[in-house]
């Protein structure tokens, strides 16, 4: 079977240096992206991250510092990764927790803006754990009936993620061969989170709010104008790149309708002190004193 798409679906897997969005690095990155008309293109390049691979990730995907030190960087690479991924929608198998904030993270902190505007984001571990409730080697073994050769290669990954999800749609009448139920459907929790890592989600009226600490449930919006300093603490601390950018383009929005309003009534103050002083120069055909 064929996935319906409108647009091109990119399926990808990150192997990084560790788990930390903020400050761990990109050492291989696989893509394969699905084109409307069903053909396909793959990616695969491993990256130098500039700093050590942990022995804890090393054990998980068995790329070494070693394997790595000759390869290109992440910042060498970024615009030909971006340029592949273009405009298409994204998914993976947790992707929505790790690898999407991930990429996102590392195109910013290398500035570059990856854009997710109009993209729609699949993780094929939420479709299966809402119904099944296993691991990705569990996952291709139930529905495809295959093992998992090479686990925790990217590619490897990334062609059994995209194996899982046809499967799935093939076997649950309920879930829809269609990218926007997808989407829908792969989503966790009550708000639909923006960031990826939680931090920010919209709420039933689409408008940005906060989905932790003592201001949650609260529009970035309203605690502007309850907290003004609140924007400033998320983004001076150690929150992920993408979750400040969100944060800071809303708040400068704010500030520049505040002092557009600032500067409105300045003008209508001016134009009030303007007529009463030519009231008062009718009223004593004079200019005042």
């Amino acid at each position: 079977m064929h996935l319906n798409l409108s647009k091109p679906i990119a399926f990808f897997d990150l192997e990084t240096t560790g788990l930390n969005i903020s400050n761990d690095r990109i050492v291989e990155i696989a893509i394969l992206k699905i084109e409307p008309d069903h053909s396909e293109k793959s990616y695969t390049q491993r990256l130098n991250p500039e700093m050590e691979i942990s022995e804890e990730s090393i054990s998980i995907h068995g790329i070494t510092n070693e394997d790595v030190k000759d390869c290109p960087t992440f910042l060498e690479k970024a615009q030909e990764i971006k340029d592949f991924f273009g405009d298409a929608d994204l998914a993976g198998y947790n992707s929505n927790k790790f690898d999407i904030p991930f990429l996102i993270e590392q195109f910013l902190a290398n500035g570059i803006d990856f854009s997710m505007e109009g993209r729609k984001f699949v993780d094929v571990q939420n479709i299966f754990h809402k119904m099944e409730k296993r691991t990705l080697e569990a996952a291709l073994k139930f529905y495809c009936e295959e093992d998992l050769e090479n686990a925790h290669s990217a590619q490897a990954d990334t062609i059994a993620t995209y194996k899982v999800l046809k499967a799935q749609i093939e076997r649950y009448e309920e879930v829809e061969n269609d990218i926007d139920f997808l989407f829908e459907f792969s989503q966790t929790g009550k708000n639909q989170k923006i960031d990826f890592v939680g931090r920010l989600a919209l709420n039933d009226d689409k408008e940005v709010i906060y989905n932790f600490g003592k201001h949650s449930g609260k529009t970035v919006a309203q605690v502007f104008h309850e907290e003004p300093g609140y924007h400033r603490w998320i983004i001076d601390n150690e929150f992920p790149l993408y979750t400040k950018k969100i944060v800071k383009d809303i708040t400068d929005k704010l500030i520049q309708k505040n002092r557009a309003k600032k500067e409105a009534k300045k003008v209508q103050d001016e134009k009030q002190m303007i007529n009463k002083l030519d009231q008062l120069k009718n009223k004593f055909n004079q200019e005042p004193k």
